[in-house]
């Protein structure tokens, strides 16, 4: 039986999700519900695979960890983990994909409702005792806008973009592809300035690279629609969040819907959060997290590890 770490099991586990393909194993496991810079090198000592969501695994680190052979990646992103190094050292990485589809399409689309029925401007009302004061059977101060008809522009066309263009059709919506940041629109692809000129809502679906890191920014602000809304269930960093804030304070867009941070969790704060804007919806990087997600996820490394196995 070989030596495995989980190094950040409460990243993705709350006690929630059935364990016994791990366990099942033949892996003599170590569990830990996070794990530090200082005691990432004492966990990975003699250990033969190692479990890791968010713990960075750095080219020095795998170089100490002289008996790692796998790393399992409890996400799809590989960010956290210096795959040159990996690869110099012979330490195999597996990420898992396709996991959290559904969750993030329908978490997607929950922003978009909100906003556009103006969810928290009504519930705001409710609250103060509009309708109970009201003299009509309804509140038609807050404006509804149907998603048929409009045009639903999409940056990152993979896996998720895709399963996000399926639903924003079945709404009776134009849908708009966005070209890979970086290169010329081609074929059905709009570049940039286009699809943000275009779009009643731009949805974020590219990974954060060098070519992504603040896509959208003031001048792009600038050329969106009045009435845009920008939904980011991607990563933080790809939006300049202060020229966000500034956008929609100068109601140069129309609204945001945003599930991720470019600083996470934001323990020093964060502007968007501090806005008390209605046309605003901050969640906590949870539009992956449904239980039937999670639950495949770690399915899918348990497999990852048999396979491993199975291969030696």
């Amino acid at each position: 039986m070989i030596n495995g770490v989980v190094l950040d099991q409460a990243s993705f586990d709350q006690g929630d999700l059935n364990l016994d393909g791990l366990r099942d194993c033949a892996v003599n496991w170590q569990w830990h519900e996070q794990t530090g810079p200082d005691t990432v090198d004492t966990r990975l000592d003699g250990v033969t695979v190692v479990i890791t969501n968010k713990v960075v695994l750095d080219a020095a680190t795998l170089q100490r960890a002289t008996a790692l052979k796998l790393v399992c990646i409890a996400a799809t992103g590989t960010n956290n983990i210096d795959l040159a190094a990996a690869a110099t050292l012979g330490i195999e990485v597996r990420n898992v994909s396709g996991y959290a589809t559904a969750s993030v399409v329908q978490h997607t689309f929950a922003l978009i409702l909100s906003l556009t029925t103006q969810h928290t401007a009504v519930q705001q009302a409710l609250a103060r005792g509009d309708w109970q004061a009201s003299t009509q059977f309804c509140l038609l101060q807050f404006p509804i806008a149907e998603l048929a008809g409009k045009t639903l522009g999409i940056i990152g066309y993979g896996e998720l973009g895709r399963a996000v263009a399926g639903v924003g059709r079945s709404f009776g919506m134009r849908v708009a592809v966005g070209a890979r940041p970086g290169t010329d629109a081609h074929n059905d692809r709009a570049d940039l300035d286009e699809l943000l000129q275009r779009s009643d809502i731009i949805s974020l679906h590219c990974p954060l690279a060098d070519n992504t890191r603040n896509l959208i920014g003031p001048r792009e602000f600038e050329l969106m629609k009045s009435t845009a809304l920008l939904i980011n269930t991607a990563r933080g960093g790809i939006v300049d969040e202060a020229a966000l804030l500034q956008a929609l304070q100068q109601k140069k867009i129309g609204g945001a819907g945003f599930d991720v941070l470019a600083d996470e969790p934001p323990r020093a704060g964060n502007v968007l959060l501090d806005a008390k804007l209605t046309n605003l919806i901050v969640t906590p990087h949870i539009a992956w997290a449904s239980i039937e997600s999670r639950q495949r996820l770690i399915d899918q490394v348990a497999q990852q590890v048999i396979q491993f196995i199975a291969d030696r």
